[in-house]
């Protein structure tokens, strides 16, 4: 196979992502970032729907007659980890909960924005309790978990009634601040790669299919999901017909495992089992027809979409693929190769 020019591509999908990481979008406050993929997919021609669930399902190409039981869905997801405001402290601070799999590690010294129901939005701090070394001698000795951090709000308020004063509740959203950079060389560094990458990756797809009038012979389906950081993205909104879901997440990169961030992730089995046989046989097939730099790795510790369409009872065979992402749940870090590779096996995988 011939191997495609994509750069034009591949610049859309950094485009697309650098602007759905500046939109705020924890589990369970994703209405701003489903708006943006929406007008996304509107201007490429397409006619997504919002789900009941709050994500978005679109059709991409209707297929030939006799491949209509025979649909592929590729989930993605747009919802991020973050954190709620569970207690307003007697000295104006904010205790927290985290939303998925925020660690406090990784938040400690982020800014952030709380996000109140009706009074807008505040800026803060999360910060360690009593984090200057200056005064705490025991810096260095405490834990960093959820009960140990707090949020400093920038505004003056010396109590909980201060606090409340400004709309700030228990369950209101606290988001933290991505720090989304590219840098010379291609790296794509920020907060919430997992997932807004994949997002932007099946954009540029969806892009390339209307470019190039292509139509492949199976219908084929995109569901973008706002669940997927608490476990249950991709239980529901599953197109009639579909035989077979992809879902399009970050491929992991850490000790032990093979992938980089300039490929594209193959994943042959996660925490959750292995996936279909044939799927993965498929793609390693089409990774090598296209050209594309690619590893297969097994994730120690990972879940994905498609897994929870398997667990919510669909029939069907699954796979998982993505850019190289290092620092998963941290400050993680991509590069274009790597998203030019995920597009370049998706169009060799769905010809």
């Amino acid at each position: 196979m011939e191997k495609l020019e994509l750069k034009t591509y591949t610049d859309f999908i950094m485009d697309h992502a650098v602007e759905l990481l500046h939109i705020d979008s924890p589990t369970g406050y994703t209405e701003d970032a489903v708006a943006y993929v929406m007008q996304a997919f509107q201007e490429l021609g397409y006619a997504p729907v919002k789900t009941t669930k709050g994500g978005v399902l679109v059709k991409l190409c209707d297929g030939d007659a006799a491949h209509q039981e025979d649909a592929l869905l590729l989930e993605a997801h747009t919802d991020t980890l973050g954190g709620m405001v569970s207690r307003i402290k007697s000295n104006g601070r904010l205790e927290i909960t985290k939303l998925g799999g925020m660690n406090a590690n990784n938040a400690e010294a982020e800014n952030v924005r709380v996000i109140t129901k009706f009074q807008g939005d505040y800026e803060g701090t999360c910060q360690l309790i009593d984090a200057s070394i200056h005064v705490n001698g025991k810096y260095d000795e405490i834990k960093r978990d959820w009960e140990n951090v707090e949020i400093v709000l920038d505004e003056n308020v010396k109590n909980a009634e201060d606090v409340k004063k400004l709309g700030i509740h228990i369950g209101d959203i606290v988001c933290f601040d991505p720090r989304t950079r590219i840098t010379r060389d291609g790296y794509i560094k920020s907060r919430f790669l997992d997932d807004k990458f994949s997002v932007a990756i099946l954009l540029g797809y969806a892009k390339y299919l209307k470019d190039q009038s292509c139509n492949p012979a199976r219908p084929v389906y995109v569901h973008i999901t706002v669940y997927e950081e608490v476990g249950h993205g991709g239980c529901a909104s599953v197109p009639e017909g579909t035989s077979e879901a992809i879902s399009v997440d970050m491929g992991c990169v850490g000790e032990g495992l093979d992938c980089t961030e300039r490929q594209v992730s193959i994943c042959a089995k996660d925490s959750h089992g292995p996936y279909a046989y044939d799927v993965v046989k498929g793609l390693i097939e089409a990774a090598k027809e296209s050209g594309a730099d690619y590893a297969v790795d097994v994730y120690p510790h990972y879940g994905s979409d498609v897994e929870a369409t398997l667990s919510a009872g669909y029939d069907l065979k699954h796979g998982l693929i993505g850019a190289g992402v290092y620092a998963s749940h941290g400050y993680e870090r991509s590069h274009r190769e790597g998203a030019e590779n995920v597009l370049r096996l998706l169009l060799a995988y769905i010809r």
